[in-house]
């Protein structure tokens, strides 16, 4: 029997606020929805998933450190830290597995310090802009996906 594919999803900062927070930006979908469906998923096409979510720089790194080999991909949406945090890279570079980028709004609409991601540049793929559905295109994707970055 094969192994089966672990996947962890990260949040960053101010995500937990969803359903709440810019709603004509984000919508009314709240993360612990988005998280609940993500797990749907990925029990329908046979991953595992574990999710974390954090508003600490600290833990998000510690949590990347945590999946060196225990998880074969990262989904990531990292907030705003995706535009300014190199020790979020970093950590996602060191990352063995393959690693996704999400953002629920086009992060290249928005305002110019938006348009530059710090982890874009590792990232195996990147969706934006398709509101909760980054996520589930993100999930949907991976089975389809070889381990390379």
């Amino acid at each position: 029997m094969a192994k089966k594919m672990n996947i962890c999803l990260i949040n960053g900062p101010n995500l937990n606020m969803l359903g709440i927070r810019e709603p004509r930006i984000y919508g009314n979908t709240t993360l612990d929805d988005i998280v609940t469906k993500c797990h749907e998923i990925a029990a329908d096409l046979g991953l595992s998933m574990d999710s974390f979510q954090s508003n600490s720089e600290g833990e998000l790194i510690d949590r990347i450190h945590q999946c060196v080999n225990k998880a074969d991909w990262i989904v990531i949406n990292a907030g705003g830290l995706t535009h300014t945090s190199v020790a979020l890279r970093d950590a996602l570079s060191l990352f063995p597995g393959s690693v996704i980028e999400v953002h629920i709004s086009n992060i290249h609409t928005r305002e110019p310090f938006r348009h530059t991601s710090l982890i874009s540049g590792i990232a195996k793929g990147v969706i934006a802009g398709f509101g909760p559905a980054s996520y589930y295109m993100a999930i949907n994707a991976i089975p389809d996906q070889t381990l390379e970055k």
